[in-house]
């Protein structure tokens, strides 16, 4: 069976770190065994979700190279919620209840104070079909609750232990006890549903095959299991990644802003880069580059993804981006390069990719060989000599070796007090590419200009 998936994120901010992994692993798992991924908007939140930030979500996974096969936003399939829960309510799974936020704070308050667990004690359950008519016929607007199946019809409506249970494709048996929760409010007072219900509806609907998210949502599928099994609906496969903590151990999400997909952007990280370290984080194999979006859903194996907290590092991820840069080929970036004015130069890039950080570096390394900067006179005797025997083109890269050879025997300098003050005459830096590369790209004339002191 192919699996169909789906990332179904709340447009209600722009999508970080932590929702990226989730992203993933959904869509490396679609794509390692040719399945469906689904982008599903949830956005029943009518207050906070906003178009401008549904259109951020889906311009930062083209970004990422996240594209989805099918689209969906739950805002547009009310009707089909509304069938759902009527079904739901005429078997009795959901049941109206009346109480406002203050009345069921002072029953947790109570429950506490008794040291019970401050779980809904289904006072609404008990209500008549005329007392709820004459509730809802004064005006009263009900919320409305999904009744977990955890209780014996012997003992009443106390909830009992009841046990779910389900092989976490990442954590393995996993079991939550309905006894020890309050029945769900599927459906608020103005009549929106929340994510809970509209959830699982979507996913029986659209066929999901597997959920992967995270391990926040453990008890939630617990719950999430029984409403399946409410509608006549057989639940998908579950699994739970854990959480990303900062390089110093605390959680990441007071800093989640700071770690967005746009802020990755606006560093000029690589997509590649970003889906590399948010895959592999939290797994046994090493954080490494791959150049392809194949390449790495054949790595996907979560039987490696541990159970602890995943460690993710800023500097981490930029190490991550240089590497991934330094194994690129020119036919990788070529279009790249010609959309930055540096056409048909495999040399350069060859020269210079080995440096490189970010690849908006590489227009300032084309300034250095192609364009004017002001270079650093540090030893005059090295760079006037270095004028002087300069041999004419055409140049090769064992053309850096023998100028400096015969520089050397003409000043005695050597080392560092020969290879430094070239560096800084022919580039104004203190490190970079090997100058044996870079000095052929530069051309005679302007080494010679710089050699001078002169701006070129």
């Amino acid at each position: 069976m192919k699996p169909r998936v789906r990332f179904a994120p709340s447009p209600t901010g722009r999508i970080h770190i932590g929702n990226i992994r989730t992203a993933v692993l959904n869509w490396l798992l679609a794509r390692k065994y040719g399945g469906t991924f689904l982008l599903r908007l949830d956005d029943t939140d009518t207050v906070r979700s906003t178009q401008e930030y549904a259109e951020a979500i889906c311009d930062d996974l083209k970004w990422l190279g996240l594209n989805w096969d099918e689209f969906a936003r739950q805002q547009d399939r009310t009707g089909l919620y509304d069938e759902a829960a009527e079904a739901l309510k005429a078997s009795g799974a959901l049941y109206p209840c009346f109480e406002t936020e203050e009345e069921l704070d002072r029953r947790r308050k109570r429950q506490l104070a008794m040291h019970k667990p401050p779980i809904y004690d289904r006072a609404a359950l008990k209500l008549s079909d005329d007392e709820i008519a004459t509730r809802i016929g004064r005006g009263d607007k009900p919320h409305w609750r999904f009744r977990l199946p955890n209780t014996e019809e012997e003992r009443g409506l106390a909830p009992q232990p009841t046990l779910v249970s389900w092989n976490d494709l990442i954590r393995g048996d996993q079991t939550v006890d309905l006894g020890s929760l309050s029945d769900p409010v599927l459906i608020r007072e103005d009549g929106t549903y929340l994510y809970t219900f509209t959830s699982v509806v979507d996913d029986v609907a659209f066929g999901i095959t597997h959920i992967v998210r995270g391990e926040d949502h453990v008890t939630n599928t617990g719950v999430q299991m029984a409403i399946f099994e409410a509608m006549g609906a057989t639940p998908p496969e579950f699994g739970h990644h854990s959480l990303l903590i900062g390089a110093d151990g605390q959680a990441l999400s007071k800093r989640l802003g700071a770690l967005s997909v746009q802020s990755f952007r606006d560093d000029g990280l690589e997509p590649m880069a970003v889906l590399c370290h948010a895959a592999l984080v939290g797994t046994s194999d090493a954080i490494e580059p791959f150049k392809s979006r194949d390449e790495l859903a054949a790595k996907l194996d979560f039987a490696k993804i541990s159970t602890a907290p995943g460690r993710f590092d800023v500097a981490e991820l930029k190490t991550l981006n240089s590497k991934l840069l330094h194994m690129l080929d020119y036919a990788d970036v070529a279009d790249r390069l010609r959309a930055l004015g540096i056409e048909g130069r495999e040399d350069f890039w060859n020269a210079v990719r080995g440096n490189l950080e970010l690849f908006a570096d590489t227009q300032d390394w084309w300034t250095v060989v192609a364009g004017d900067i002001d270079p650093i006179i540090e030893d005059s005797k090295v760079t006037v000599a270095g004028a002087s025997l300069l041999p004419p083109e055409p140049w090769s890269e064992a053309t850096w070796s023998e100028w400096t050879g015969a520089i050397k025997a003409k000043t005695g300098a050597k080392g560092k007090a020969l290879f430094h003050p070239l560096r800084l005459a022919l580039t104004a830096r203190e490190a970079g590419p090997e100058l044996k590369f870079l000095l052929p790209l530069m051309g005679r004339d302007r080494v010679l200009a710089r050699l001078e002191g002169k701006r070129a």
